[in-house]
């Protein structure tokens, strides 16, 4: 079966009992045709197409319309939640209550961990000494939920950043200043219990200062009458990795060239798993002298390569990243001389050493328990947003201007593939924002009607600040890239318009008609 899939072996052992075929006579193969964003994480139409196969003996293949990829696969599931912070009255956080409910639609595929990334995630970033908080997910005739690029951490943090720029106006404080008083340092812990990795928000946010205050003077002085302007903030954090101790299988063959081969299932869907690749694999390689040319890729096709796990959860890069060290790093091992240089491939036959080797790596991290306590990530992502918007007085709508995100994703090995992430994360966090819509399905379910932004919505002008905090537990101090970028520009968009023009927005999207209601009232 090849389809767009981004859990092969996942795939593999979810729909063989229901074709009825044993899963070693089942070969699920990755074509890559770009973005996903998560849907794919549960699988589609790959059932659909093995059950025809069977039943006509022939190749099949399926297509859907516009209409049916909209209607037959998965949604972000929508987040009723309410907060309540409190804090002393010079900005320090007391503690948080929370409620939350899912809705995610007929089927209770991954619904359970998207209660659980409320637990997570609501006001992730700051000490908070107590929290209670009840989250629920429920089933309804809507769509079917589904992954979606940032699983749960959009939906959690959007209220929790918006609440604090509300409590920074009762205290009478900067936006800025209370995230800076409140975010995490040594003695912190996550909302789930654990001690964050690395404390590196506060470096983040006074990289920010200074453009954040020539942000705010540019704004005031360049606001109208007819179009007013404003500066928001938003900070965020979203885990690498699937909850617990996740796991990933690489395997690496010396070839009688002296190249190497590496056989993995990293999945790609549009964020550069063979730039990954092979970039962690030349990095673990080095000792060999490989030039990137000297690496050849077997991916994405479980006849050939082991089980590295879905590409989703920003997991990739630290636990198949690991993986894939771990396998190289045994392949040196072999090749190695006592003195210290390296064996041929000619030598390692005629010492009948093996040739190929398989890397595995298990995350140090424990699943949370009923309460959402637990240390479910050995990873982190940490982002800090700014939006600078301009608000039409007339009409409500809002244009986007500049987006600057800090970001702490580790050590970076290619900055091409991370820049191109976070520019699309931001993209799309522009679209959650101000446009992007799926309540009515007629309405909603054309490239159109569902409010996915224009190129001409998005601005050029994006800047990216790196802060490279290494993790240690990620391979060369790397963590995950893919899903910290759309957890934090739409409450930052949000906030930036009540700073323009004081108008609050609590139901996204932030469309015109809803800004020009609240212009009016």
């Amino acid at each position: 079966i090849h389809s767009k899939s981004i859990g092969l072996h996942l795939h593999l052992y979810m729909i063989a009992p229901g074709l009825g075929v044993e899963p070693e006579n089942l070969v699920l193969v990755q074509n890559p045709t770009g973005g996903t964003f998560g849907y794919k994480f549960s699988p589609t139409m790959e059932a659909l197409v093995g059950a025809a196969a069977l039943a006509t003996g022939r190749p099949v293949f399926l297509n859907y319309t516009w209409y049916q990829q909209q209607t037959y696969t998965g949604k972000r599931s929508p987040q009723f939640t309410s907060v309540r912070m409190a804090a002393t009255k010079d900005g320090k956080l007391l503690g948080m209550e929370t409620d939350w409910t899912v809705d995610h639609g007929p089927y209770s595929e991954f619904g359970d961990l998207l209660t659980l990334r409320g637990a997570q995630f609501i006001g992730a970033g700051y000490d908070v000494p107590a929290i209670r908080g009840e989250g629920r997910t429920v089933c309804t005739n809507h769509a079917w939920g589904a992954a979606f690029r940032g699983y749960g951490g959009p939906e959690s943090e959007f209220p929790s950043e918006v609440l604090m720029d509300e409590l920074a106006e009762k205290l009478g404080m900067d936006p800025l200043e209370l995230r800076y008083k409140n975010v995490y340092r040594k003695g912190s812990t996550t909302p789930s219990g654990q001690d964050p990795e690395v404390y590196s928000l506060p470096e983040m946010i006074d990289k920010l200062r200074p453009k954040y205050e020539a942000a705010k003077k540019k704004a005031a002085a360049d606001s109208t009458d007819a179009v007013k302007r404003g500066v928001g903030l938003a900070v965020s954090v979203y885990g690498s990795g699937l909850d617990g101790p996740d796991s990933s299988e690489v395997d690496i063959e010396l070839n009688a060239d002296g190249s190497v081969t590496l056989y993995t299932c990293w999945e790609d869907h549009g964020q550069g798993a063979d730039m990954g690749s092979l970039g962690t694999a030349h990095e673990a390689l080095l000792p060999l002298n490989l030039k990137p040319g000297q690496i050849h890729l077997v991916m994405n096709d479980t006849s050939l390569a082991p089980n590295a796990g879905p590409a989703g959860g920003s997991r990739s890069q630290v636990v198949t990243g690991q993986a894939t060290k771990n396998a190289c790093e045994q392949l040196i091992a072999a090749m190695k001389k006592p003195n210290g240089s390296f064996r041929t491939h000619a030598e390692m036959e005629a010492e009948k050493l093996d040739l190929r080797y398989h890397g595995k790596w298990t995350a140090p991290a424990n699943a949370c328990d009923e309460n959402g306590q637990g240390s479910p990530f050995c990873c982190y992502m940490y982002g800090v947003f700014m939006a600078e918007v301009a608000v039409e007085v007339a009409t409500g709508k809002t244009t986007v201007e500049k987006m600057t995100m800090v970001a702490d994703i580790g050590k970076v090995n290619n900055f091409l593939v991370t820049d191109g992430q976070i520019y699309g994360g931001i993209a799309q966090g522009i679209g959650l924002a101000l446009s992007e819509d799926y309540e009515d399905i007629k309405k909603h379910s054309t490239m159109v009607g569902a409010g996915l932004p224009y190129i001409k919505d998005i601005p050029d002008n994006m800047e990216i600040i790196y802060v490279e905090s290494p993790r240690p537990d990620g391979p060369y101090g790397a963590s995950g890239v893919g899903e910290i970028p759309l957890c934090g520009p739409h409450p930052a968009i949000i906030n930036a318009i009540y700073n323009a023009c004081g108008v609050r927005i609590k139901e996204l999207p932030a469309l015109p008609e809803k800004v020009l209601a609240g212009l009016k009232a």
